[in-house]
């Protein structure tokens, strides 16, 4: 790996892509174990760098206040409550317009780096509405009204910004715009981080509780994600995680994670004791923090959150979640450090208690139960391995005809080859159906491929992320977004000829379920079989069958 260019695959990457498909993925697969995604270090640098600037301009913005921005007496001001109001404010700014998570290389996103805002701001680009149909913003496209309020959110966070003081009233605006452009498309909800930062903006309507508010947000958010991990697919995230981190490049520790490399790839011991204590890490840390009451336990709280979140953000994660990491800490160390005694036990506003109950027990239980109805983002089942996603087939050329769309994005090999030569292009992308099938979950594309495209050689297969984050533009782990709504969208204004395009797509496993459903779609015919697999099937079972 260098410092610009990526780690070359164990194999000439123009000779394996004419090689069957169940070889080219277990090459592959046998690749990501030792080298990851194989990115260059210089991408590392640029998001470190953005951390920098992620902080260095909520300063700036912090500097509005009087007594608050100076970077040199950071430690004297950085816990005032407006300091923490525009953190969350700067949080939700940086996340709608794409800075945020899934931005960058390592989420396929080459040029443009970031191109959310450019295509949420532009009339006529494809989005995914929260009721198809709803008058003025059910429908596929993008209009000026809506685009029109996407630029309205980002004037009044804006505007919070840079006021000097923040009272309740001047949250009113994000949170009822947020609303409309949630009705709008899922889209750009999703990318607002509307289950956090969302939340927290509403508990800013309510002047003397939404210290109490933010804890009870910032607590289901901790303990919803550890209970998502009480499954058999967080040891392959593990697996998957370690594989890629640049913080942990020996090979020796990277073949361990597997019960036998390179033959063997499923988790072992070694990976499966590392996924159960990160389950009980996150799972305890947040019981100190909630009953410490600002005593010995809430320091030992903090110390654990601490060292769980630079762990998870020294792995660079594929979905580069670094930012929202970062705002996480803070948020634990405001919350939990310095305001210990708002404890959110003592939540006195009945309206917002109603509306925590809701978005921040209710939807996520049903969404840990019933996850085809629900984002699992909504349901805080954060890097857990058990995500619903998507593969597109595209046959032979019939992909040009995304070329209809009007999207912010190109193909993403058409991205690459501002870069890179065929072959590098080709050995990064080869790295990419590596990363789903070694997630448990993606083991159950080894009978399902072959159901959607018998003749798999003549297909191009692409990653329902990497399809989002062109059509939609943007993406983060959601398969929600690339399912058969998005198909649907897509096929009506590309027209593709059956055959030319299927989707393989498949769900998360529900809590304590034993089983993941799929549903098999042609573009031009519709769904096409469905049915479920069993999870304990999957364990069994290689990357490559």
């Amino acid at each position: 790996m260098g410092w610009l260019k990526p780690a070359p695959p164990p194999y000439d990457p123009l000779v394996w892509r004419n090689l069957p498909w169940q070889d080219r993925l277990k090459q592959a697969c046998q690749a990501w174990a030792v080298q990851g995604y194989g990115a260059p270090y210089g991408v590392y640098f640029l998001y470190l760098l953005k951390v920098l600037a992620f902080v260095g301009v909520w300063c700036f913005f912090c500097s509005f206040s009087p007594g608050l921005g100076d970077v040199t007496t950071i430690t004297g001001w950085c816990f005032e409550p407006v300091a923490y109001q525009k953190a969350v404010v700067w949080s939700l700014l940086f996340e709608v317009v794409g800075l945020g998570c899934a931005s960058g290389p390592l989420t396929a996103r080459y040029w443009p780096p970031f191109a959310a805002c450019l295509h949420f701001a532009w009339p006529g680009t494809t989005k995914l509405p929260f009721v198809r149909g709803f008058p003025l913003l059910g429908g596929n496209r993008r209009t000026v009204i809506e685009a029109a309020l996407y630029g309205a959110f980002v004037f009044f966070l804006l505007r919070l910004l840079l006021s000097p003081t923040l009272t309740s009233v001047m949250f009113a605006p994000c949170v009822v715009l947020l609303g409309c452009l949630g009705l709008s498309d899922k889209t750009i909800f999703l990318a607002a981080r509307a289950e956090h930062y969302g939340a927290i903006l509403v508990c800013f309507l309510f002047a003397d509780a939404w210290l109490a508010g933010a804890q009870a947000v910032q607590l289901a958010i901790w303990g919803w994600a550890g209970v998502s991990k009480l499954t058999h697919h967080f040891p392959t995230a593990v697996c998957v995680m370690t594989s890629n981190s640049p913080s942990t490049p020996f090979r020796w520790l990277r073949t361990r994670m597997y019960r036998s490399y390179p033959d063997d790839l499923r988790p072992s011991a070694l990976a499966r004791r590392m996924a159960h204590m990160g389950t009980v890490l996150e799972l305890g840390f947040p019981v100190l923090l909630a009953f410490g009451g600002g005593g010995w336990a809430t320091w030992l709280g903090l110390a654990l959150m601490l060292g769980f979140h630079t762990y998870i953000t020294s792995n660079f994660p594929m979905a580069v979640p670094i930012e929202w990491n970062v705002h996480v800490v803070y948020g634990g160390l405001f919350l939990f450090g310095h305001h210990a005694g708002a404890s959110f036990t003592q939540l006195d506003a009945p309206w917002l208690a109603g509306f925590l109950l809701v978005v921040l027990v209710a939807i996520p239980l049903l969404g840990n139960f019933w996850p085809r109805g629900v984002s699992f983002l909504c349901s805080m089942r954060y890097y857990a391995g058990n995500w619903p996603y998507s593969v597109w087939l595209f046959r032979g050329e019939s992909w040009r005809r995304l070329e209809r769309l009007q999207k912010a994005a190109d193909w993403v090999p058409r991205q690459l080859e501002r870069f890179y030569d065929e072959a590098r292009i080709v050995g990064l992308l080869s790295k990419l159906p590596a990363f789903r099938a070694m997630h448990l979950q993606g083991r159950a594309l080894v009978e399902l491929l072959p159901k959607a495209a018998p003749e798999m050689e003549q297909y191009t297969y692409v990653d329902g992320e990497l399809v989002a984050g062109m059509v939609l533009g943007w993406n983060f782990g959601d398969g929600h977004l690339h399912q058969l709504q998005l198909l649907e969208a897509v096929q009506a204004q590309c027209g593709f000829e059956p055959g030319e395009l299927r989707c393989v797509f498949v769900e998360s496993q529900p809590l304590f379920g034993a089983k993941m459903a799929w549903q098999i779609a042609d573009a031009a015919d519709g769904v096409m079989d469905s049915g479920e697999v069993a999870v304990q099937v999957l364990r069994e079972r290689q990357p490559w069958g």
